[in-house]
């Protein structure tokens, strides 16, 4: 249209080339107007998109509120709590267990060769940043006090007790299994 309007100027007809101007001028309104209507239509289309977006999730909501619903009535709290304690219980004297055991086999596995080096690495590192810890070390007394020495023993004591305990407590679970 630009291009009619171009050449009807030339030929000298200004009224023509007037009337073209003033349809290119609609014409770009035109354009502005569709681009303007594309939107609001896209628009719209992203508010009917979350509409139905929250319809879906209303109806999770009542499903799973319903479930939920039907889980309280057929779940016995008590038994729950009960299961859960039970579990606890269970859980930390499997804990103890395995500290107790752990703990032999580190002292079972773990050999003087092993003690020895790990020494002589931490001494050569020391050396290296200036610590002198012979010198250190010199003043500290190289034999156990006697009172460490009985608490050493009391709490061995203490622990062989409580395992003896644990041994029988699962003894009789066993034998209660075992009969049924």
């Amino acid at each position: 249209l630009l291009v009619e309007i171009k050449k009807t100027a030339k030929t000298g007809n200004q009224a023509a080339a007037r009337v073209l101007a003033r349809e290119l001028v609609r014409v770009r309104g035109q354009i502005e107007k569709l681009h303007k209507s594309k939107a609001q239509i896209r628009g719209i289309s992203t508010h009917a998109q979350v509409a139905q977006a929250n319809v879906t999730v209303a109806g999770a909501m009542r499903s799973a509120g319903t479930v939920m619903g039907n889980v309280n009535k057929q779940m016995d709290v008590a038994s729950a709590a009960r299961m859960a304690a039970d579990f606890q219980r269970e859980s930390a004297k499997m804990d103890h267990v395995q500290d107790m055991v752990g703990g032999a086999l580190d002292d079972a596995l773990d050999s003087s060769d092993t003690e020895e080096e790990a020494d002589d690495i931490t001494n050569q590192i020391l050396d290296e940043i200036g610590i002198d810890t012979s010198a250190q070390l010199s003043s500290v007394p190289a034999k156990r006090l006697p009172a460490a020495a009985a608490a050493q023993g009391e709490t061995s004591r203490a622990q062989a007790a409580w395992q003896e305990e644990e041994e029988d407590d699962l003894q009789r679970r066993f034998a209660a299994l075992h009969s049924r």
